[in-house]
């Protein structure tokens, strides 16, 4: 996991915590990085199965 992967996670994790999903903007503003790069780490942290999209409750599931 990278530094940058890390830094998304714990967003993500920290958010989620207290009901809250992170939405793009607000991913955008607390990282500085472009949509793209968040969305390769949020894939990347997928396929490392540390996170999951719960589709029935639209919500991560950690």
């Amino acid at each position: 996991m990278t530094d940058f992967e890390r830094k998304v996670y714990r967003i993500i994790f920290n958010m989620t915590r207290f009901g809250k999903n992170p939405s793009m903007e607000q991913l955008k503003r607390k990282t500085g990085k472009d949509e793209q790069a968040i969305r390769d780490a949020v894939k990347n942290l997928m396929r490392e199965r540390m996170l999951k999209w719960d589709k029935k409750k639209k919500d991560w599931v950690i």
